[in-house]
Parts: C-alpha cells; sequence; structure tokens
C-alpha cells in the first residue's frame, strides 16, 4: 500500500482533479472561485439569468487546464445582464460549449489574462456592444458561432493594454452570420482587430479558416488596427462591406476566399496580399489613398499612406472592377505598390487608378476579357486566356491546359489556387 501511495503522489496528470456539476449561477461562481488546475465544471442544461458578472481569476497550467463548460452543446444557456469575465491572473481556462444570450460587452477576457480559449460557444447576445472581447494575451478564439446581431457593437472585438494590441491570438473556424446595417454609422464591424492607438504595436496573431455570411453592420467587414496581423484561408460570401486593413503595418493576407462582397482595401506599409480569389466583387482589390503619412507624424486616425505593398498571384474573376484607387481631395495616393502575376479575367479595365501613385511597379500580370488594361501600363500584361475552369465547389481554378504563361524572354509558373471552402460549421472541434 506505501508503494502505491508513493506512485499516486509522483504521478502527473488529473490523479486528484475534481469534476465539480453545478445547477445555477451562485453554484458555478463558487465552484469557479474553488478551482485547481486539472478541474472541470459542468453547469446543467437549462436556462440561467446572471443579475452580474461571472467574474474568473482561476489559474490552470499547460498540462492540466480549467475548464468551464455546458453539459451539453448549446444547451446551458446564459441570459440576463453578466456574462464570463476572465480577469487578471486567469490561466489556461476554456469556455466551453455554452449559448450566450447576456447583454452584450459582457463576455472577455481581460487585460492581464492568458492562455484562456473560447470554444465552440454561441453567441447571440443584444443590445450595443461586443459579443466577445479579447484583451489578454496568448487566447484561443475557436468554433464558435456568432449570429443574428442588429445593434451597434461587433462580434468580436480585439483589444490591448496601453498602447499594446493582444499578442499572439489565434482565432480560428468561426462562423460569423447576419449582421444587420446599422444604417451607415461608424462601430459595426463584424470583427475589429484593435483601435487607432493600437496600430503600432505588433500582435503576432493568426486569423484563419473563419467564415462570414451575410453581415453589413457598416461599410467595414473585417478592420484591421494593429500590426503584424496574418488572415489566410477565411472565406467571406455575401457581405455587403469590406475587408480593410485600416491602420498598422506588415499584416499578411493570404488564401482568402472573397465572393459576392466589396473586397480588400489597403492602407498602411509593408503589407503582403497573394494567393486570394476574388469573385463578383465590387471592387475586387481597393489599394487606398492615403490622406496622412503616420511615419512623417500624421494623426494615427489617418488613413496611412500604403507603402511598400506587394499584391500579388491573386485570381481574379468576373469582378465588375478588379484593381482599384478612388479619388480623394488632396489624396496622397501610395507609394512602392507592386502588382505581380495576377490573373484577372472579366470586369471592366484591369486597374483604374485615380490618385498619385509612386514608384510603381507592375509586371507578370494576366488579363482576358476585360474592358482593356486601364492603368495597368503596356509591357507588365499579357492578354491571354488563362483557362479557368470550375471545380467541384464552383471555384475556377487554373487547368492543366494552361500550366504557365509565356511573357517575353521569361516564363511565369501559374500554380492551382488553393481556396479554402466554408468549413462544416456544425460540427464540433
Amino acid at each position: 500500500m506505501k508503494k502505491l501511495f508513493l506512485v499516486l503522489l509522483l504521478l502527473p496528470g488529473k490523479v486528484f482533479a475534481n469534476t465539480v456539476t453545478v445547477s445555477s449561477i451562485s453554484e458555478l461562481q463558487s465552484a469557479v472561485n474553488q478551482a485547481k488546475p486539472g478541474d472541470e465544471i459542468i453547469l446543467k442544461d437549462g436556462v440561467y439569468t446572471t443579475t452580474s458578472d461571472i467574474n474568473v481569476a482561476c489559474v490552470g497550467t499547460k498540462e492540466h487546464q480549467i475548464t468551464i463548460a455546458a453539459q451539453d452543446f448549446g444547451k446551458a444557456e446564459i441570459t440576463g445582464s453578466g456574462g464570463f469575465n476572465l480577469v487578471s491572473p486567469s490561466a489556461y481556462v476554456t469556455i466551453r460549449d455554452f449559448k450566450f444570450t447576456h447583454a452584450a460587452s459582457r463576455a472577455k477576457s481581460s487585460p492581464g489574462s492568458s492562455f484562456c480559449r473560447w470554444t465552440n460557444n454561441i453567441f447571440e447576445t443584444p443590445g450595443s456592444g461586443e459579443d466577445l472581447l479579447i484583451a489578454g494575451n496568448d487566447n484561443e478564439i475557436d468554433h464558435n458561432t456568432f449570429q443574428n446581431k442588429n445593434a451597434m457593437g461587433r462580434f468580436l472585438a480585439i483589444r490591448g493594454t496601453g498602447s499594446q494590441i493582444a499578442e499572439r491570438l489565434w482565432i480560428h473556424h468561426n462562423y460569423f452570420k447576419s449582421f444587420k446595417d446599422q444604417g451607415g454609422k461608424n462601430g459595426a464591424e463584424a470583427f475589429q482587430f484593435g483601435l487607432s492607438g493600437f496600430s503600432m504595436s505588433f500582435s503576432n496573431s493568426i486569423c484563419e479558416y473563419n467564415l462570414f455570411e451575410d453581415c453589413a453592420g457598416e461599410n467595414e467587414l473585417i478592420s484591421i488596427k494593429a500590426s503584424a496581423v496574418i488572415l489566410r484561408y477565411n472565406t467571406i460570401r455575401n457581405c455587403p462591406a469590406q475587408f480593410t486593413l485600416r491602420h498598422g503595418n506588415k499584416s499578411q493576407v493570404y488564401g482568402n476566399y472573397f465572393y459576392n462582397t466589396p473586397g480588400l482595401r489597403i492602407f498602411g506599409d509593408d503589407h503582403l496580399i497573394y494567393s486570394n480569389y476574388f469573385e463578383n466583387c465590387n471592387p475586387a482589390i481597393t489599394i487606398g489613398n492615403g490622406d496622412g503619412e503616420v511615419a512623417d507624424g500624421a494623426k494615427l486616425t489617418s488613413h496611412d499612406r500604403p507603402d511598400g505593398i506587394l499584391i500579388a498571384l491573386n485570381t481574379l474573376v468576373n469582378n465588375k472592377r478588379n484593381i482599384v484607387m478612388t479619388p480623394r481631395k488632396n489624396g496622397l495616393g501610395a507609394t512602392n505598390v507592386q502588382v505581380a502575376n495576377n490573373i484577372i479575367e472579366g470586369g471592366q479595365e484591369a486597374s483604374k487608378i485615380e490618385g498619385p501613385y509612386l514608384n510603381a511597379s507592375w509586371s507578370g500580370n494576366v488579363i482576358f476579357q476585360t474592358e482593356g488594361a486601364g492603368d495597368m501600363p503596356e509591357g507588365s500584361y499579357v492578354i491571354k486566356d488563362p483557362k479557368l475552369k470550375k471545380d467541384d465547389g464552383g471555384i475556377f481554378q487554373l487547368s492543366s491546359e494552361m500550366p504557365s504563361v509565356n511573357y517575353g524572354t521569361k516564363k511565369i509558373h501559374c500554380v492551382k489556387l488553393q481556396v479554402v471552402y466554408p468549413y462544416d460549421v456544425g460540427a464540433k472541434k
């Protein structure tokens, strides 16, 4: 018996972890207050009305995380005036499988929280404000459904501390659906990453495999106001609002699928925009016409002149307008933008630039059945049928008939576009 006791003491894992089942908000708060690494707190199915936030300050470990979960997916509903607030020093805490219909702006990972996860929840919070706000570092937000919003605020908003945006976030496989038009008012993006005051700080976060459908809110669908964010493999479909790199530098946008939406708009410096697919958009890609240069002292709230942008290897099919810069009174335009090796088929002219456009570089583009090249200079494109064919998912892809394009003395090799289809939003992780 002594040997067995010693072995149990030395064993890692959840040997002494508890599973606690609760059936009221007061019991839930009490269990959270007492939670230890490895504990699992289960809220029974039912509808629970809060009168204040459920504050979570417990600390798990990487190996022994604390889980707070519904008994069955979507069947423990939290309504009322309060939600989960993960406050400092909460860490390694997972919130899972709930339905949230409480007031907006009550679900949070507050500053000082870290390594926490919101997964497989349904957010449908009424009133003005955010469905979920993240200000802590190293959080993961995945496989959630954000739906049916008809008020000012955002489905998901990212903040930080001081002038530093939240760092090392992983936001993936979320479904954003149905955000009613708020009449043109500013502040109703489906997803807002940062604010002007955070825009010069680096996040080093990844947003991938998310699906946006039928989100109008305001003129911006996704607004990035931070630096060093990777946005890849997202699907934006039937949304009358624009994906905008609004402030910040050095972000990457690649492998995204845009259908029937105003496409992508770009401000800031040193972004990489490549291998995206645009169909039936108006326009597809907008190179911002800046009204300030932050590097020279302009306000962070300005539309920072795009500088040093690469736009390459994108596929544009049947868009009303393709690559554009729209006019602005006293606009600064953009500088050092490289547009290379894109396929543009259908629509109006391949490019229309209505603003200053210094030190531009155009090369290796393929255009077909457009209303001309527009402002794309002679020698920077060929007019040739790229022989795109629809695959089983209805996406126009390069076929084996068009593996490369002879372009002067060069041969530009085209690769099959890897478009990510909308994931099964009903499937659990």
